[in-house]
């Protein structure tokens, strides 16, 4: 890769994730930015990925009580719709016109920001007690020891599915082995039922499965060295790949998947999966409240669940490994300070943190607000990620943009008809060529 930064491909958890789960604690100790700002006066900007009503509405009350606080700061938000999130702030900051304050996804993708001068180092400028309540999520926003992001929400992956709908099949146990997962499509099938919403018009849904076969068929090791093999000639990765075809074969998906969006209204895979027209979804721990966006009455769907991807017999890799990234905030490198810090330190409070978690139905980043965690879907994730030995931030992200796009674009070409030994070869040639 053209950056060599050290940053964690496959994370130790099990400690955290205990922690996470003795609840949130009666103090407030999250801090909230030194009083001796309040007079600072500064124009910032801030893009998030937040289009439903209900995230949307969050950070219009934040901003509120941040102005209260600071009122010579004015923050003017802009939401961008996520599948377009990435590409626009390339754009931006090829441009020098980053967003003073903006979503990131952390990895290699943060570390093509740091090489590129456009994200601020904020290690010194995090509240200590914030940054003891944010555990494995603020691990997922340091690179080389420093912090580049306030991480708000941490979103393991694994399979969302409508308990409805599985009754229907018959369906009484959910899958713990591939082979058992595909006996569960075989019966969802049978019952005139689509098994897996997939929007694979935006390749990375598709390129997901790829992933969590990988996670299952390598080494924690292996995956570890993912972002520093130049080679990937372990046979575990033809064997993932292989398994995406093989998942295709059976043709578990939606209709039309090739020329479905991921997240985009009714018709997309998510939408499928919110009005009862597909089974299952794999996505990571922000599925509860997208579904939710999406259901007729906007609420959360009352019979949605979850479960962790299957066991692969001869797989290398630990049974209980789970995908995972998180949602931070970076300030940009030329953002107004003490502003920008102040505004990240302001939403990293353990009032902001849970009122985040339930605006977006997903797990917060701070090991003391689970109790917050009430929807069953993602307490079932939250469950899982507290038995996890270790888990892995997204190859796409990890890999870096460029390189992450032309790898999710070899698993969707599994999808429409091509091989795992082309889709490694294409994997190898993006690899040693960023």
């Amino acid at each position: 890769m053209k950056h060599a930064r050290k940053f964690a491909t496959a994370l130790a958890i099990t400690a955290a994730a205990t922690m996470a789960l003795a609840g949130c604690g009666t103090n407030d100790n999250g801090g909230s930015g030194s009083s001796d700002n309040a007079d600072e006066t500064a124009s910032l900007t801030f893009w998030h990925n937040g289009t439903g009503d209900k995230s949307q509405a969050f950070w219009t009350e934040l901003v509120t009580a941040f102005n209260e606080q600071y009122p010579n700061v004015t923050i003017n938000i802009q939401v961008v719709q996520n599948e377009e999130f990435d590409g626009k702030l390339q754009t931006a900051m090829a441009g020098n016109t980053t967003p003073d304050v903006f979503l990131q996804r952390g990895g290699g993708k943060l570390a093509d920001m740091i090489d590129a001068q456009q994200v601020a180092d904020i290690t010194d400028s995090v509240n200590a007690d914030v940054k003891s309540a944010m555990g494995v999520a603020m691990g997922l926003n340091t690179i080389d020891g420093k912090i580049y992001a306030m991480p708000m929400s941490f979103q393991p992956e694994g399979l969302w599915y409508n308990q409805d709908l599985f009754d229907k099949a018959n369906i009484t146990d959910t899958p713990t082995t591939l082979t058992e997962f595909n006996d569960t499509v075989s019966k969802l099938k049978a019952a005139d039922i689509a098994p897996i919403a997939l929007g694979a018009k935006d390749a990375w849904p598709a390129a997901h499965w790829f992933y969590s076969f990988a996670l299952r068929e390598c080494s924690q090791d292996t995956v570890a060295n993912l972002t520093s093999d130049k080679t990937l000639d372990d046979p575990c990765w033809l064997k993932a790949f292989q398994d995406v075809q093989d998942l295709y074969n059976t043709q578990p998906f939606n209709d039309g998947f090739l020329t479905t969006v991921a997240q985009q209204g009714a018709g997309s895979a998510s939408g499928l999966l919110a009005n009862g027209q597909a089974a299952m979804e794999l996505m990571g721990a922000w599925e509860p409240g997208v579904v939710g966006d999406l259901t007729p009455d906007k609420e959360n769907l009352a019979s949605l669940r979850f479960f962790s991807f299957p066991t692969i017999d001869g797989g290398q890799g630990d049974p209980t490994a789970m995908m995972a990234g998180s949602d931070g905030y970076s300030c940009s490198a030329n953002a107004p300070e003490p502003a920008c810090t102040d505004f990240l330190n302001f939403m990293g409070q353990k009032e902001w943190v849970e009122k985040y978690a339930t605006a977006y139905s997903t797990l917060p980043a701070r090991s003391d607000c689970s109790e917050v965690v009430t929807d069953p879907a993602l307490q079932g994730a939250l469950q899982a990620y507290s038995q996890a030995k270790y888990v892995s931030l997204w190859f796409d992200t990890l890999l870096g943009q460029d390189v992450g796009n032309a790898v999710n674009a070899e698993v969707v070409k599994i999808l429409n008809g091509g091989s795992a030994a082309d889709a490694l070869a294409g994997m190898q040639a993006a690899v040693k060529a960023g």
